[in-house]
């Protein structure tokens, strides 16, 4: 897990706290540009990352509100 910045009045810690670890923002700029996407369709746009990994931000994401996570839909 990334460190925290730990200052919660200040929005810019705050906004680092949930976006700051590595491929974040990647995958937020994916879902800005191309809306729903399916998790293969994240793995091909992010070559390199590792497929826990990306599981893993996901899920952070999702526990931090950020995305929300449609089990069986197309998204498109």
């Amino acid at each position: 897990m990334a460190r925290s910045y730990g200052i919660g009045d200040c929005p810019v810690a705050r906004t680092l706290d949930l976006i700051g670890e590595r491929w974040t923002a990647l995958l937020l700029r994916d879902l800005l540009l191309h809306g729903p996407r399916r998790f293969q369709d994240f793995q091909t746009s992010l070559a390199g990352v590792a497929p826990n990994t990306l599981s893993a931000r996901l899920k952070s994401m999702e526990d931090d509100g950020l995305v929300e996570r449609v089990a069986g839909a197309s998204g498109r």
